[in-house]
């Protein structure tokens, strides 16, 4: 596919994941409330900034609504996240985060596929030899991804298995387990994105012993199959600087990229 080819496709993307993606979209299913543009989203144990365009606003009112946000959640002791994109304006949105007192974490790059065509660039490749790859609905396993995901990180991922266990009540959320010997060695989770024509794919850790296996690329297939089988067009991923280039030549194409910025009451 040419470069141009590729320049207007990703802008069609680009399209499609503001307009479905983003906003009230990436709030479905989870209480929110409103302060003009911007959807906050609220978790237990965070909060979450959601908008689709801050178009229009700058200097002191863009400043006000930030403070809004982050002393709204402040109040309840939590922190909250707010998620920038890398095509957002005003351009100067991130400076104005960090002089409220937001911190940035990793910046990642958002991904897009086709589902089909990632089915058909994977086909054959979505098993391990050595490795059973299967979804799973059963919290046991939910805590033994948990374990894993702590031992990858060497952070106490504990939280991860409540985190599944109510993405999985939804009945928009597919998880998957690679395991070896008895092992869990990765895990993966399918999120569908109701109303829209976009699954997010997140997970995907995979224990430092069984790296360069095939087993990312695996539980892309299988849940680019599952995709597929429910009707959904597209697959969506916020990577990161390991799996940005995994996905690229894949057939995965960037569209932008995002960046968390964080507040937490008390740092």
């Amino acid at each position: 596919m040419s470069e141009e080819t590729n320049t207007d496709r990703a802008a069609v993307l680009l399209a499609a994941y503001d307009d479905q993606l983003r906003g009230g979209a990436e709030a479905a299913d989870v209480p929110t409330s409103s302060d003009g543009p911007v959807i906050r989203v609220e978790y237990l144990t965070r909060g979450f900034v959601s908008y689709r365009s801050l178009e229009g606003l700058d200097g002191a009112e863009l400043d006000a609504l930030i403070a809004r946000q982050r002393d709204c959640f402040a109040t309840k002791n939590q922190p909250v996240e707010w998620k920038t994109r890398g095509h957002d304006l005003p351009a100067d949105l991130p400076e104005r985060l960090i002089a409220a007192g937001f911190v940035p974490e990793e910046r990642e790059t958002v991904v897009i596929g086709e589902s089909a065509e990632i089915v058909e660039r994977l086909a054959g490749r979505d098993s391990v030899e050595g490795v059973t790859i299967r979804r799973t609905e059963e919290k046991a396993d939910f805590e033994r991804i948990a374990a894993m995901e702590s031992t990858v990180w060497a952070q106490d991922w504990s939280w991860l298995t409540d985190d599944l266990v109510s993405r999985q009540a939804t009945g928009l959320t597919d998880i998957f387990v690679a395991e070896a010997g008895g092992e869990v060695v990765s895990a993966a989770w399918a999120v569908y994105k109701k109303n829209t024509d976009f699954t997010g794919l997140w997970g995907g850790s995979t224990l430092a012993a069984w790296r360069g296996n095939g087993i990312y690329k695996a539980l892309v297939a299988v849940r680019a199959a599952r995709a597929v089988e429910l009707g959904y067009r597209y697959l969506q991923v916020d990577a990161s600087g390991d799996s940005r280039p995994i996905l690229q030549r894949l057939g995965f194409l960037a569209i932008t990229t995002t960046t968390p910025y964080v507040y937490t009451p008390g740092n």
